[in-house]
This record gives structure tokens, sequence and C-alpha cells, in this order.
């Protein structure tokens, strides 16, 4: 790493300001000079200062107020209060206090001004590797992290697709409900810790569906009173499967598998929930769900067209669905025509 650093030096005196550029001349180090203190923040702010070297006695602003604010900008860059030898202790000890790395005395010795400043710019390049590194392993944790979750949320489509593997005109629907959820999720004000939990969750909502008989759940037509019993039975065996499991996104999954088909007005099932009482995650699953299905071709009906599905949904908040996010699917129309488009069961 080719490293030379660059220095910013504020003294009021012009006269030590082209002292100090002369004694680093030879050093073939780039110097910044200022008489206003305010000008050389300004410069900080904007620039990447490597070694700053300050005057204490300055007019306006002293060296202990620069130093002060700098280290508001900068917690890092090494900062030198170049004083008298016979100044007051009180002054270094403030200097030490606004975050003064080290101290120069005047008049200042060539030699030993060089040796300073040569020491200060390799502390300051171990520094910024020290940063790099640290910047590297982050970026190196995150690019980890996100394969682990992407291959997490493989895993429990797949998971989820085996509830739908009799039913091999669903498609990518487990996929859209999950892109569906995380719009509505996002747009109500959820937090980033629960988006991401319903994302990876929603495909498991209908996984209590392996439970349910064949003759049931392929039936082309519309079930009778005791086999709709049964196939509302897949949310409770849905819980069963994942409510003992210790993965976050389990537990998540088994909530919404039990509360995705609850209504708002309290006559959904299970359990005859209503309002806030249902967990937000099976209200979201209900809207994305039942969009999507209204939209796909069943065993039992065919597709609707996409305007009607709209129509329905929007008709039904209030009584099928929570009216904040019927509102919310509403102004989400441009998202969910992308994500259709994007998972598209032709594809």
């Amino acid at each position: 790493m080719g490293f030379n650093g660059k220095i910013v030096s504020v003294d009021d005196n012009k006269l030590n300001l082209m002292l100090i550029e002369s004694m680093l001349e030879s050093m073939n180090i780039e110097i910044k000079s200022f008489t206003d203190p305010a000008l050389a923040l300004d410069y900080i702010r904007t620039a990447q200062a490597d070694l700053i070297l300050t005057d204490y006695m300055m007019p306006e602003m002293d060296g202990i107020a620069l130093i002060k604010r700098v280290r508001e900008m900068e917690a890092d860059v090494p900062i030198v209060m170049i004083t008298a030898v016979d100044d007051d202790d009180s002054i270094k000890l403030s200097a030490l206090n606004a975050g003064a790395s080290d101290f120069l005395y005047k008049p200042l010795k060539l030699y030993e001004f060089q040796v300073r400043v040569k020491n200060l710019l390799s502390l300051r390049k171990n520094q910024l590797l020290l940063q790099d590194r640290a910047a590297l392993l982050q970026r190196e944790v995150e690019t980890a992290t996100l394969k682990i979750r992407m291959r997490e949320f493989e895993t429990l489509t797949i998971i989820g697709r085996a509830s739908e593997y009799k039913d091999t005109e669903t498609g990518n629907h487990i996929k859209r409900v999950a892109h569906y959820s995380k719009a509505l999720s996002e747009h109500i004000g959820m937090d980033g810790e629960f988006t991401d939990a319903l994302y990876f969750s929603a495909p498991l909502h209908d996984i209590g569906k392996l439970g349910i008989p064949d003759s049931i759940l392929l039936k082309p037509g519309k079930l009778d009173e005791q086999e709709f019993s049964v196939m509302k039975e897949h949310t409770t065996i849905g819980y069963k499967i994942l409510a003992d499991s210790e993965g976050k996104y389990l537990k998540f999954g088994a909530d919404i598998a039990l509360s995705h088909h609850e209504r708002w007005d309290g006559k959904g099932y299970p359990n005859g929930l209503s309002g806030d009482n249902i967990p937000i995650c099976g209200r979201i699953v209900a809207v994305s769900d039942v969009f999507d299905a209204l939209l796909s071709k069943r065993p039992y009906k065919q597709k609707w067209e996409y305007e009607d599905a709209r129509r329905f949904i929007q008709d039904n908040g209030g009584t099928m669905f929570d009216p904040q996010l019927v509102d919310a699917f509403d102004k989400l129309k441009s998202v969910f025509q992308d994500i259709m488009h994007s998972y598209d069961d032709a594809d």
C-alpha cells in the first residue's frame, strides 16, 4: 500500500506555516496549510487528513477548540498540538481531553519533527489498513450471512412446496405469497426483523395440507360440509408440524399456518379470531394468499381475471381482511404486478 499521507497544518502565523512546509519538503508529503481554523475545518470535513498539526494560540478559535471540532467529525486521525515548552500544564491537559494525540514544542527541531511526523503517519497507515480489513471482513460476513439466509429461504420454500406437490398448477404461488407479504409488511411500517421473518416463513403457510387426503385436496368441485371441515384442519396440522421447532422462521411459520384463514370479522377458522386478535403475520399472508389463489388455476376453479381478484380484496376489507392491509394492497398495485410478472407460472 503506497502511503505518504496528507497533512493539514493550522497556524495564524504564515511564517510558522512556511517553516513547517520547508521541514517536510524532503519527505515528499502532501501538506495543506491554513491560517484560518474555520477554513481548515471545512477542508477536513470534505477531504481526508492523515495528520493534523495545530498551534494553540490563535484568534477566534484556539487549538483546543479546533481539536474538539475535528473530533466531532473524525475520531482516529492523529492531531498534534504545537505549543511552547513553558506553556501551562493545564493547557496540555485540556488538549489531551479534547483529543490531542501528541505535542510538539517550539522551537521545532528538524530531526525530531520529521521523526515524529513519520511515526504518526505510520500509525495512521496502520489504522487505515485495520479499517480496510475490518470493512472487508464485514462485507465477507454480510455476504456469507446473505448466502446462508438465501439457502434457508430455499429450504423453507422447498418445505412449503411439499404441501403443493399434489397440485402442480400452483407453480410459483408460495414465492409470490412471500414477496407480496414482504411488500405489505414494509408498506405498513413493520421493522426489518419482522419483515425478514415473514418473508422467509410465508412459504410454510399451507404446510398442513400434507395431512389432508388427496380425495379432498384435489376434488374438482366444491367441497361438502364434512370435506370442508377436514380441509380446515390443515391450519392446525401445519401449526403442530412447526410449533415445536427451535428455528425462528419455523416458529414464525407455525403462527402463519394457524392464523392465515382467520377473518377480520371473526368468521374465519380455526379459532374464530377477529380484528387485532389475529396475529399480524396471519393477516398479511391472508391477503397475499387469497389474492394469488384467485389468480391461479386450481382443481376446483378456473383462474380469475386480474381486476376481478383486485376487486374481491377491496370489497372484503373490514370483513375478511384487515382494512389497513387492503389500503396498502391498493397502493402497491404496481409492486404486486411486478411480482406477478417476475414469478409467472408460465416461466
